[in-house]
């Protein structure tokens, strides 16, 4: 019994340690934003969008699994990829687009922690901005990347925190499996533009850029590894352990999506609280209603995830920009070898700092920051998508029709959320 327990300990080590890019892209797309955006929509809208998490499953992971087949066939970043087959023009604008995104991100990110850390504390909201902006800096300069990612996977454990929420309130399950099967929504501004903040918030550049970086930068590390337009006879190994990182990894985001949502809509809504204004105020709410361990679980979650995710953030923003003036670039590589992409590194996370300057209330500005990504996901998702479908950029190693009509599909439905929106923003102020 003894034996078997150990390889079973062992078995379950061996399936985390596979698991890499696609889990923590994943769990870093449930970010404060993602929390802020969930928790928004279930206090507004009740359990009406639970919907939305099933249908934008396959989309987002059938979208990153095209964005990391970029990165393993040709060796290179999603950035590097458009500046070798694209215009300069066309290139620039995507990562303006892009760096954009992240910057709003990962300063609502960081408002959205400090606010939960002075919560829970007391103290100075401004010393806990700087300081977890210096933290999440410090851990990408300072900290090797072999040596960060087991962190990176350790953090993930935090999204657990909100599944456990949604088990210490009662819930209306028959309510929740009909909104969960049956998509349902008014053609209100209201409406749409919550069903593009929460595509916004699934399906986010950011996800794009890192995860096909990071399978570049696991694919450097191993000596035996090679891209695949060199090496096909590697296909089978190294897309056999993609394919199931990339979806695991979503669908830990999904679940977790969707349990903020449930107790969101069973704690805020089902009490008649459906404008909430800050992160502290989503947590605080909870502890009448839901008691003292779900308040803690739901504030430390904020923290968990924002630690995890705003590296995510400025990283996928230093590749971008790296890749883009020919930079060396790569978490591994040491500070003196990659001097502008962890100088990027630092200016984004500082610019996200000084955002909080602003004194925007931090849950609008997460709200929002899910609403530009949503609506700056669809150019360039189309983007990506002639790149993947280029046989001078992927050679041999087309994409399948699965992925083809999927990725088509997450496209158009970003492009037509988005331009509903911005019908209905340009009628409103007519």
């Amino acid at each position: 019994m003894q034996c078997l327990s150990i390889v079973k300990r062992r078995t379950a080590r061996s399936w985390l340690t596979r698991l890499g890019p696609g889990l923590i892209t994943g769990a870093s797309d449930d970010d404060p934003s993602g929390i802020a955006t969930y928790s928004q929509v279930g206090s507004q809208f009740g359990y009406g969008f639970l919907w939305t998490m099933a249908v934008t499953y396959p989309l987002m992971a059938s979208f990153q699994e095209i964005c990391a087949r970029i990165g393993l066939v040709t060796g290179r970043g999603l950035a590097a990829n458009l500046r070798a087959h694209y215009p300069r023009s066309l290139l620039h604008t995507v990562v303006f687009l892009l760096l954009v995104a992240n910057v709003i991100n990962i300063g609502a990110d960081i408002g959205a922690m400090a606010d939960v850390l002075r919560m829970l504390l007391g103290g100075s909201l401004f010393v806990y901005i700087v300081a977890f902006g210096v933290v999440s800096v410090g851990l990408q300069v300072f900290i090797p990347y072999r040596r960060y990612v087991p962190y990176l996977k350790w953090l993930c454990l935090s999204l657990l925190s909100y599944v456990g929420v949604a088990f210490v309130v009662r819930l209306p399950w028959r309510d929740v499996l009909v909104a969960t099967l049956v998509p349902s929504f008014d053609r209100s501004r209201e409406s749409i533009m919550a069903i593009v903040a929460i595509f916004g918030t699934t399906i986010s550049p950011y996800l794009f850029f890192w995860q096909a970086a990071e399978e570049v930068e696991e694919q450097q590390l191993d000596a035996k590894s090679s891209p695949l337009k060199q090496a096909p006879g590697q296909a089978d190994a190294q897309l056999g352990r993609m394919i199931p990182d990339t979806w695991v990894g979503m669908a830990v985001s999904n679940v977790i999506g969707f349990f903020v949502i449930l107790t969101a809509a069973a704690v805020f809504n089902a009490h008649g609280v459906t404008n909430i204004q800050t992160t502290s105020q989503a947590a605080e709410a909870l502890r009448p209603m839901a008691g003292r361990l779900a308040y803690l679980l739901f504030a430390l979650g904020i923290i968990g995830t924002g630690l995890l995710a705003v590296p995510v953030l400025a990283g996928s923003a230093a590749y971008a920009l790296g890749e883009t003036y020919r930079w060396p670039v790569g978490l591994q590589k040491k500070p003196r070898r990659a001097p502008w992409f962890y100088a990027t590194i630092a200016i984004a996370t500082s610019a996200g700092v000084l955002l909080n300057a602003t004194h925007v209330s931090t849950i609008k500005a997460l709200y929002w920051s899910a609403v530009v990504n949503g609506i700056s996901s669809a150019p360039i998702m189309a983007v990506i998508m002639l790149l993947a479908t280029r046989r001078r950029v992927m050679g041999a190693f087309q994409l399948p029709l699965r992925l083809r009509v999927l990725g088509w599909v997450a496209t158009c439905v970003m492009l037509v959320t988005a331009s509903a929106l911005c019908l209905l923003t340009v009628t409103h102020r007519g």
